[in-house]
Parts: C-alpha cells; sequence; structure tokens
C-alpha cells in the first residue's frame, strides 16, 4: 500500500454550532453502514469473502445518487478500498475499483466546496485554510482522509511515476494536511500516518515532487505511532521506512515489526490486521536474511 491503511473506526465530529441542522438519516446510508460492519463475515486469514463488502458499495452507491450526499460518497470510497484491497481481486479490477474510489472521493469534496460557499475556493487555498472554511462540517475528516487513500492505492495501479505526473502526490499531501489540521487523532494518527507514508513512498521529482523527504517520512509516522502506539499499520508503515537506512534503524524496524506481527489482531478490523501483520511477516523473512 502506498498510503492505506486500516480504518480504525470512522469517527464523526458533530457541529460546535447548535444552529446547524444536522443531516437526516439516510436509510440507504444506514444499510450500508450495517453491511460494512459485517464485512468480515465468512474471511479466510486476510481475504474477505465478498457478499457483505459488495452489498454494502450497492447501498452507498445508491445513495450517491443524490447530488448533495458527501456522507454516501466518502462511506463509498471506504467500501470500495476494503473491496480493491481485501477481497482478492485481479490487478485490473483493483484498478478500476479505486479509479471510482477516487472518483467518488473528489465528489464528496466537491460537495464539501459547495456548502462552504465555493469548490473552486476550496481547491485554491492551503491546506489549514481549507479545514479553517470546513471545520463545522462533519463530514470534512472522513472525506479528505478517505480521498487521501484513494488516491494512493489508485497510485500504485497506474504507476507512482505516472501518477505523480497526473498531481496525485500533490492531492494526497493536501488532504492529508487537511486531516492533520482538522483533528491529527483522527483515524488513530491517519493524517500524519497517510503523509508519513506518502513521503516514504513517492518518487522524487524534481519540479513535480521535489519535497518529498525521508526526514518528512519519519517524523510524520513517528508522530503517527506517538498518537496511537498500538496501531498496527503505525508500526508497519515506520518499520519500513526505517528498514531501508543505517543499520541501525534496520534493527528498529526488525522489532517495530516484530512487535506488529505480535500483536493481537482488532475483532472490528481482523481482515486489515492479519493483512498487515502477513505483510511484515514477509518483511521479517526479508530483513533477517
Amino acid at each position: 500500500m502506498l498510503v492505506g491503511g486500516v480504518s480504525q473506526g470512522t469517527q464523526r465530529i458533530e457541529p460546535p454550532n447548535p444552529t446547524l441542522t444536522p443531516p437526516a438519516i439516510n436509510p440507504l446510508v444506514s444499510e450500508g453502514d450495517a453491511h460494512y460492519a459485517r464485512r468480515q463475515d465468512g474471511h479466510a486469514g486476510d481475504r474477505a469473502d465478498s457478499r457483505e463488502i459488495l452489498a454494502a458499495i450497492a447501498a452507498f452507491e445508491t445513495a450517491a445518487d443524490a447530488p448533495d450526499n458527501a456522507e454516501a460518497r466518502w462511506k463509498l470510497a471506504r467500501a470500495l478500498y476494503f473491496r480493491g484491497e481485501y477481497t482478492g481481486l485481479a490487478v485490473e479490477r483493483r484498478r478500476a475499483v479505486f479509479e471510482m474510489a477516487r472518483r467518488v472521493s473528489e465528489e464528496a469534496i466537491g460537495i464539501l466546496g459547495r456548502r462552504a460557499g465555493g469548490a473552486a475556493k476550496l481547491e485554491e487555498q492551503p491546506p489549514a485554510k481549507t479545514a479553517d472554511a470546513l471545520r463545522n462540517d462533519p463530514d470534512a475528516l472522513p472525506t479528505f482522509f478517505w480521498a487521501a487513500v484513494s488516491w494512493g492505492e489508485w497510485s500504485l495501479y497506474v504507476g507512482k511515476m505516472a501518477a505523480a505526473r497526473m498531481g496525485a502526490a500533490s492531492r494526497i499531501r493536501d488532504a492529508a494536511n487537511v486531516v492533520i489540521a482538522l483533528d491529527p487523532t483522527f483515524e488513530e494518527g491517519g493524517g500524519n500516518r497517510i503523509l508519513g507514508r506518502l513521503h516514504d513512498q513517492a518518487p522524487k521529482i524534481p519540479v513535480l515532487t521535489w519535497w518529498v523527504s525521508r526526514k518528512e517520512a519519519l517524523a510524520n509516522l513517528h508522530r503517527a505511532l506517538e498518537i496511537a502506539p498500538q496501531n498496527i499499520v503505525n508500526r508497519h508503515f515506520l518499520a519500513e521506512a526505517l528498514a531501508h537506512g543505517s543499520a541501525a534503524e534496520r534493527a528498529e524496524a526488525i522489532q517495530i515489526e516484530e512487535q506488529a506481527v505480535a500483536a493481537a489482531p482488532s475483532p472490528v478490523h481482523l481482515v486489515e490486521e492479519i493483512h498487515i501483520q502477513e505483510e511484515a511477516k514477509r518483511n521479517l523473512t526479508q530483513w533477517k536474511r
């Protein structure tokens, strides 16, 4: 995974302004939520059975027919991520799934922009100002988080260099920074986890991604681990970033990855965390040679 990671339970932030009217509950979104909660039913190791996640996708996709439903779109992107990452799809089908996730994420950002007074304005301002404009919007955090994840996974299937030339790295960076500005603890350090992974994995290309930095990778991944030290993905991504450094860093990477393998996977995120542990085991086999 480039920037993707296990969702540690989507958090909703209630608007602090009591005059804001919360959106009406959409029964299709509720139906999708119920199926998504059962996404690991029938799994075999780190491979999920497709039945429940396909039902979740169908419900969210129908709910997303509403032109102003950002919640349906970010939840659809989240479900598509699970479908693409954990159900054993062939490469071309994964690419199509992540392309759809990227598209609906951008639609959700457009909806947030219209709510804040203009989508174009959001695109033109720095992440901190975007966060300020959206601070009272309950869909802002999950929308930007899953947009960053969707762009990252899509990048893997079009190729990191090609994706960087299409602006993917900058989109991921800016979305992650919006998440950090809104709430650095969201998804257990999710914004820093994504930003650190991006700096570790993205190619450094003059003009396009000149800002990619190993120092920033390690700083952000350490920050994510400080926020949520028990998070298996935070450990795994930091270990992978350290592994191609000095001998001392490689030794630290092995120790961190061993901790990730030894940890008990969350029953709520069982498939996702077993998947990470399988990646960690493969790394340890290679790093200990």
